[in-house]
C-alpha cells in the first residue's frame, strides 16, 4: 500500500476511500482511511461500552472526532471538551505509518513483499507484544508509534498478496496469531504469476495456484530487476522487476479498470484486520488502557517539577496547595486533569519521575516531599526538567519551581530541543530574586530560564516566597480543557506599541498575562470601551498584579470582535493571551521524501533553510473541520517587529491543509492562524506556543528496530550542512541515563553527508516495556548553527510466548433456568471453567454478562473461574490475558441460536444520484436498515463487505439495531454483515444506480422452419424465440411484460443481471413484442415476427403490382 503521512483529522463520515493506494497530495491515502475508520469504529465501540457502563447513553451529537470525544468523557461532566489530544494521538499512529515506506522502501516483510510472509508476520506479532508492554508500563506515546508500524505492514498484507484473488472475504487471523501456522505458502521454485504484457490484467495468478490454494505475493526490486523465475512482480513503475517475464504486477495499491474489485475487497479486508488488532489490544489492556493509547482522555496534564532543597519549604507547600485546590474545585468537570506528573530534583540527585490518574495518590506524594539540604551549590533543575518533557504527553503545560540557577545548564539546548519536538509549555516560577543572596540567580543565569519558557510559549514567573501564592493563579488558568493561544509577543527592549487581536464567540474564560517591570497598558474592546492598567477592576474586566505577573481576566459576557492592548514600557515585557475554544490546531513541520510510495515526513529537528518551509496543519472545530473556513496561515516572529510570512494553502480534505511558505522569517518564528467558524459566524485567530526557526545544518536518524535490556544497539546517523564545512561538536543525552558511546566530534563537508554510529546499551534490569527518548545534536564549531533529532526507542524483552490462555468451561448448572423468559429474574444460572496458561494468568476480566465473576488466585499456570448470573442475563463473554499480553477468551450462553441475524431495509434516498454520471463525486445517497437476532445471542459486529461510504449503527446491546450507510453516487452497491454472539452471519445488501437507460435486449435464436405456408394448417405448428435483456449498469431489471403476441413467455431470475428470454407460440401469432422495466421505471422494447418457411413460396402479386409490371414493359418495347 502506499503511505500516507498521519496528519489528517479524520471524522467519524470517514468514507473506505479506494480511488488510490496514493500519498497525501496525490490523492487519497488509503492507510490513512483504513486506519482511521477502524481506529474511529473500535473507539465508538469502547466509549459506548465505557458510557453504558457508567448507566449513561451514549449519544455523539454528531459524526464529528470532537463530538465523539464529548460523548465519551461528557456525559457527568461539565465543560468544554478538546479533541486535541486525540487528533494528536492519531497524528502520532499515522505518521508512523507512513514512515515504513521511507526508512523500510526497500524491506520486503514490511509490506509483505517477495514471499516474505513468516517474517512479515514476525514484525506484526512481535510489535503486538511490545505495544502491550508499553502501555503496561504507561508509555503510550513509545505504543503509538509502533502501532502506526506494525499496522502498515499489516493492512500491506492484502494488497501485495494474492490472499483476495484466491477468492477470500474473510481476513487471515494467523497474521496475528502466531500459535497458529501459515498454511499452504508458494515455495521460491513455483511458478504464480503468468505474463502481462500490458501491465494491466485483471487476475494474472497462475489457474493451479489459485486451484490449489497457494499464497504469493509480488516481488519488489527499487534497485534490482531480479525476481526468481516465472514469479510474480508488485508492479508499477517504481518496481523493476515488473518489466521482467512474467511482466506486470499484482498490486491492489491503486484502483485500475481491471482490478477495482479486488481493490475494494483487499481495502475492506486491511480494515477489518486492522479493527481486530485493535481488538486485541483493547482486551489485553482494557477500556482505560485502550483510551488513553488511542488520547481519549481529558486534556489538561498537570505536571511539577520541584526543587526539594531546604530553601524550597513554602514554595512546596504552595506548590501542595495548588494541586490539592486544582483537585478540589475541578473535581467533576472537563477541566479535571486526566494525569498527574511529579518529578523532583535537587543536587546530585533528579527524579524519579510519578505520574498517577489518582487525584488522592498524587496528594500523598506531593505532601511526601521534605525540602532537605541544598545551600550555594546550583541546582539539576533541568535535568529534571527533560525527564518531565519526555514522559509528559505531548503539548503538556509543565511548571517549575525552583530558587536557584541550573547547575546543568549544559542541557540547555536539549531541554529546547524536546519543548521544540513535544510542544509543551514549559512556565518557571522563580522566587530567588528576592531569596537568600547566596542562592540568587545571576542575570545571565535569569536569561537561561527566560530563553527557554519564551522557546516552549511560557513565562518566567519571579515573585517572593510570600506573593507565590497569588501568582499560582496561572496554574488554575492554565490547568484546564481546551486552552488556546490567540496571541503570543515578546518585546526586548521595550518599547510602546499596540497588539491587536481577535475575540471569537467561542472563547471561555479569556486571560491576557503580561510580564515585566515598569509597565502600563490600556485595553481596548471592540465598542471602543478602554481600561486601563491602574484599574483594579473595570468595565472590560478585573486586574491582578503580583511580583513581575499582571493577570488580567476579561468579562464574561465581553465582546466579540477586533481588540486592541496598547502596551508602553522602557523595559523587557511579554505579552501573552489565552483562553478555552474548542477551536484550535495541531500541526508538524514536514518535508516531502522520494522513492516509490512519495509522500511527507515529519520533521524532528528544525526545518532546513535555503527552500521553503512545509506545515501539514490540521484544524479542529467544535463539530469538525467542516465548520471552520480558514483565511490566512503564516510564520509570524514573536520578539520582532510584527511581520507575518504569507502562505501558499493546499487543502489536503479532512481538515488537514499543507501550508508552504516561500519567504520563511530569520529568527525564531510561531504559526499564526486566521479564520471563520461557521456556527456563530465570527472571525477568529490563533497562533502556536513553540518557537521554530530554520537551520543550514541537518541531522537524519531513525528508530528501526527496538532495545534489548543488556544488548548493545548501533544506531546509524548523518550529519548534513549547507553552510560552513568543518568540525562539528556532536551531543547525544537520553532521558534513562543509558550507556552511549559515540564519536564527539565529526569533519562536514558543505553539500555532503557525515556518516556515525551512536551505540547505546540498556542495563538487563531494564524493564520491560520501557521507552528511552534519545536527543542527538550536531553543532557548529563556531557556535552559530545547530540541529537536532529526538527518537524515541521501547527497550523490550525478545518475545519467546505467543500461546494465548485456554479455557475449558467445567460445568454449567442452567437447569432452573424457565422456558418464559418473563419469570427469568428469580432464577440464575452458574458456570465454572479453568483458564490455563504456562506463563502465568495477568488478569482475568468480564466483557460481557450482569452477573459476578470471581476467579482465584491470579499469576498461577492455572485460575479457576466461577460466575453467576440471573437467567436474565443468559451470555457470559470474559477474557485472560498471561505475563506475554496474549488473550484467551471464554464465551457461553444459555440459549440456542443457530439462526442468523436478520436485516429490514427500512428507507432509501438516492433521489440526489445525478443522471450524468461524471457529476456522481458531488452527491451522495443514504440507506437506513434495522438488524435483529431475533431471541439469540444479539448482534456482535457490523462490518462493511462491499462499499466505500461510510456504515454507523447503533448500539449492538440494543435489540434493534438502526445501522446507516452514507456514499458516493460513484458507488452504487452494499454490503454489510451483521455477526451474533455464536459466529452466525447475516447480510445485507443493496445497489442503488442513477439510471435513465432503458433494458437492452439481444436476440439469441430463433426457430421457426416448422411454420407452415398454409396458414390454415398453422394451428399444429410453434416457433420458439430465445433473448437475453439486461440493464447493464442500471438498477436491474423489475418486471417483463408481454405486450404483444399470443404465446407463453417465462424468463430467469429477475435479480440476475442478465435475464434469459424464453417465448413459445403458435405459428398462427407470427409477432411478438416484449417490455422490460428497470427500477427506474426505463422501458426496453423488443420486436420479432417470423415469416413461414416450411415450403418454397407462391408468387402472388396484387392487382396494382401487375399493372405496374405491364406498363414497364410496354414501355421497354417501345
Amino acid at each position: 500500500m502506499m503511505p500516507m503521512l498521519g496528519f489528517a483529522l479524520l471524522t467519524l463520515t470517514l468514507s473506505r476511500c479506494t480511488e488510490a493506494f496514493v500519498p497525501i497530495g496525490g490523492g487519497t491515502s488509503t492507510h490513512i482511511s483504513i486506519t482511521g475508520t477502524a481506529l474511529l469504529e473500535i473507539v465508538r465501540e469502547t466509549c459506548r461500552d465505557v458510557v453504558e457502563d457508567s448507566g449513561h447513553e451514549f449519544e455523539p451529537t454528531g459524526p464529528s472526532p470532537e463530538e465523539l470525544v464529548s460523548a465519551c468523557l461528557g456525559p457527568t461532566a461539565t465543560g468544554e471538551v478538546s479533541g486535541a489530544k486525540f487528533h494528536t494521538a492519531l497524528q502520532e499512529i499515522y505518521s508512523q505509518n507512513g514512515l515504513v515506506d521511507r526508512d523500510f522502501a526497500d524491506s520486503a516483510p514490511h509490506h509483505f513483499n517477495s514471499e516474505a510472509f513468516i517474517e512479515g508476520r514476525a514484525l506484526i506479532t512481535q510489535g503486538l507484544g511490545v505495544i502491550k508492554a508499553n502501555i503496561k508500563e504507561e508509555n503510550f506515546q513509545a505504543a503509538r508509534e509502533t502501532l502506526g508500524r506494525v499496522l502498515h505492514t499489516l493492512q500491506d498484507f492484502y494488497s501485495h498478496s494474492n490472499w483476495v484473488e484466491l477468492g477470500y472475504t474473510d481476513t487471515y487471523i494467523n497474521l496475528i496469531r502466531p500459535d497458529l501456522p501459515l498454511e499452504n505458502m508458494a515455495d521460491a521454485e513455483t511458478a504464480t504469476c503468468s505474463d502481462c504484457a500490458s501491465g494491466n490484467c485483471p487476475n494474472p495468478i497462475l489457474p493451479n495456484i489459485l486451484a490449489e490454494q497457494m499464497l504469493t505475493s509480488g516481488y519488489m526490486g527499487i534497485f534490482s530487476d531480479e525476481k526468481p523465475q516465472g514469479k510474480c512482480s508488485h508492479g508499477g513503475a517504481g518496481d523493476m522487476t515488473s518489466t521482467v517475464i512474467p511482466r506486470g504486477g499484482i498490486s491492489k495499491d491503486e484502483r485500475h479498470a481491471d482490478n477495482g474489485a479486488f481493490h475494494s475487497l483487499a481495502v475492506n479486508l486491511a480494515i477489518t484486520a486492522t479493527e481486530e488488532l485493535l481488538e486485541d489490544i483493547r482486551a489485553a489492556v482494557g477500556h482505560n488502557g485502550f483510551l488513553r493509547l488511542v488520547g481519549i482522555a481529558r486534556s489538561s496534564v498537570v505536571c511539577f517539577v520541584i526543587d526539594t532543597t531546604g530553601s524550597m519549604g513554602d514554595d512546596i507547600a504552595e506548590a501542595r496547595e495548588v494541586i490539592n485546590e486544582i483537585i478540589d474545585s475541578k473535581k467533576g468537570t472537563q477541566d479535571e486533569p486526566s494525569e498527574y506528573i511529579l518529578v523532583p530534583f535537587n543536587d546530585p540527585e533528579f527524579g524519579p519521575l510519578y505520574r498517577t490518574t489518582d487525584a488522592e495518590e498524587i496528594k500523598k506524594k506531593i505532601a511526601d516531599i521534605k525540602p532537605d539540604g541544598g545551600g550555594d551549590a546550583p541546582e539539576m533543575s533541568l535535568s529534571g526538567l527533560q525527564l518531565a518533557l519526555t514522559g509528559a504527553p505531548k503539548y503538556s503545560s509543565i511548571y517549575v519551581f525552583t530558587d536557584a540557577q541550573a547547575k546543568d545548564i549544559h542541557l540547555k539546548d536539549t531541554v529546547i530541543a524536546l519543548m521544540r519536538t513535544t510542544k509543551s509549555v514549559v512556565s518557571f516560577f522563580l522566587t530567588s530574586i528576592f531569596g537568600r543572596r547566596r542562592r540568587s540567580l545571576s542575570i545571565g543565569r535569569l536569561q537561561d530560564y527566560k530563553d527557554m519558557a519564551l522557546a516552549s510559549g511560557g513565562q518566567v514567573i519571579q515573585v517572593s516566597k510570600g506573593q507565590l501564592p497569588q501568582a499560582t493563579d496561572i496554574i488554575l488558568d492554565t490547568s484546564t480543557s481546551a486552552l488556546v493561544t490567540v496571541l503570543q509577543r515578546d518585546r526586548n527592549p521595550g518599547k510602546e506599541e499596540t497588539f491587536p487581536f481577535l475575540l471569537d464567540e467561542s472563547l471561555k474564560n479569556v486571560t491576557i498575562y503580561i510580564t515585566g517591570t515598569s509597565i502600563a497598558f490600556t485595553l481596548t474592546n471592540p465598542a471602543g470601551v478602554s481600561q486601563g492598567h491602574n484599574q483594579a477592576s473595570g468595565d472590560l474586566g478585573t486586574i491582578q498584579t503580583v511580583g513581575n505577573l499582571r493577570r488580567i481576566r476579561l468579562r464574561s459576557d465581553r465582546q466579540s470582535g477586533k481588540w486592541q492592548i496598547n502596551i508602553n514600557s522602557g523595559q523587557p515585557y511579554t505579552l501573552k493571551i489565552t483562553g478555552q475554544s474548542m477551536i484550535t490546531f495541531i500541526y508538524d513541520f514536514v518535508e516531502r521524501f522520494e522513492g516509490p510510495h512519495s509522500s511527507y515526513a515529519v520533521i524532528s529537528g528544525r526545518p532546513l533553510s535555503g527552500q521553503p518551509v512545509m506545515v501539514m496543519l490540521s484544524i479542529i472545530g467544535r463539530r469538525g473541520p467542516s465548520s471552520l473556513d480558514i483565511s490566512d496561515v503564516g510564520l509570524v516572529i514573536v520578539s520582532g517587529p510584527e511581520t507575518v510570512s504569507k502562505s501558499k494553502i493546499t487543502d489536503m480534505g479532512n481538515g488537514e491543509l499543507l501550508v508552504t511558505v516561500d519567504a520563511v522569517p530569520a529568527g525564531e518564528f510561531v504559526l499564526s492562524l486566521k479564520g471563520t467558524e461557521r456556527i456563530s459566524n465570527t472571525e477568529f485567530q490563533r497562533q502556536s506556543t513553540t518557537q521554530m526557526s530554520i537551520s543550514k545544518v541537518n541531522v537524519q536518524a531513525a528508530v528501526k528496530s527496538n532495545l534489548e535490556p543488556g544488548k548493545a544497539f548501533t544506531l546509524p546517523f548523518t550529519v548534513f550542512t549547507t553552510g560552513s564545512g568543518g568540525e562539528y561538536t556532536i551531543n547525544a543525552k537520553n532521558d534513562e541515563d543509558f550507556i552511549m558511546d559515540y564519536q564527539k566530534s565529526l569533519t562536514v563537508t558543505t553539500g555532503e553527508r557525515a556518516n556515525a554510529t551512536l551505540i547505546i546499551t540498556p542495563p538487563p534490569s531494564t524493564p520491560s516495556g520501557t521507552d528511552v527518548t534519545l536527543t542527538l545534536e550536531a553543532k557548529a564549531s563556531s557556535g552559530e548553527d545547530s540541529n537536532f533529532v529526538v527518537l524515541r526507542f521501547a527497550v523490550v524483552t525478545k518475545l519467546t510466548d505467543f500461546v494465548p490462555p485456554v479455557c475449558k468451561v467445567v460445568n454449567v448448572a442452567s437447569n432452573e433456568c424457565p422456558q418464559d423468559v418473563s419469570l427469568c429474574g428469580s432464577h440464575n444460572w452458574e458456570l465454572t471453567a479453568n483458564i490455563t496458561d504456562e506463563s502465568g494468568i495477568d488478569s482475568v476480566s468480564l466483557r460481557q454478562g450482569g452477573g459476578n465473576l470471581t476467579h482465584t488466585l491470579l499469576g498461577a499456570p492455572a485460575v479457576q473461574v466461577s460466575y453467576t448470573a440471573s437467567c436474565c442475563s443468559p451470555i457470559l463473554d470474559f477474557s485472560a490475558v498471561d505475563k506475554a499480553g496474549n488473550v484467551g477468551k471464554c464465551f457461553h450462553s444459555i440459549i440456542t441460536d443457530d439462526l442468523p441475524p436478520m436485516c429490514e431495509i427500512v428507507s432509501v434516498k438516492a433521489f440526489n444520484c445525478p443522471k450524468n454520471a461524471s457529476q456522481c463525486n458531488s452527491q451522495h445517497w443514504e440507506l437506513n436498515a434495522n438488524l435483529t437476532d431475533g431471541k439469540g445471542t444479539g448482534i456482535k459486529s457490523i462490518s462493511l463487505r462491499v462499499g466505500d461510504g461510510d456504515l454507523s449503527h447503533t448500539t449492538l446491546s440494543s435489540p434493534v439495531v438502526q445501522a446507516h450507510y452514507n456514499a458516493s453516487c460513484c458507488i452504487q452497491s452494499v454490503e454489510f454483515v451483521a455477526v451474533d454472539k455464536l459466529g452466525n452471519e447475516g447480510k445485507c445488501s443493496y445497489t442503488v444506480v442513477a439510471d435513465e437507460a432503458p433494458p437492452v435486449f439481444e436476440l439469441l435464436n430463433v426457430m421457426s422452419d416448422d411454420c407452415p405456408m398454409d396458414m390454415s394448417q398453422c394451428e399444429t405448428h410453434q416457433w420458439e424465440l430465445t433473448a437475453n435483456v439486461a440493464d447493464r449498469n442500471g438498477t436491474g431489471i423489475e418486471k417483463v411484460l408481454l405486450t404483444v403476441g399470443d404465446g407463453y413467455l417465462k424468463h430467469t431470475s429477475l435479480s440476475d443481471s442478465v435475464v434469459q428470454l424464453t417465448y413459445k407460440a403458435s405459428c398462427c401469432s407470427l409477432g411478438v413484442e416484449i417490455v422490460a422495466v428497470d427500477h427506474s421505471g426505463n422501458v426496453g422494447t423488443f420486436q420479432h415476427s417470423v415469416v413461414p418457411s416450411a415450403s418454397p413460396p407462391a408468387l402472388s402479386l396484387s392487382l396494382s403490382l401487375w399493372l405496374c409490371l405491364l406498363m414497364s414493359a410496354v414501355i421497354g418495347l417501345l
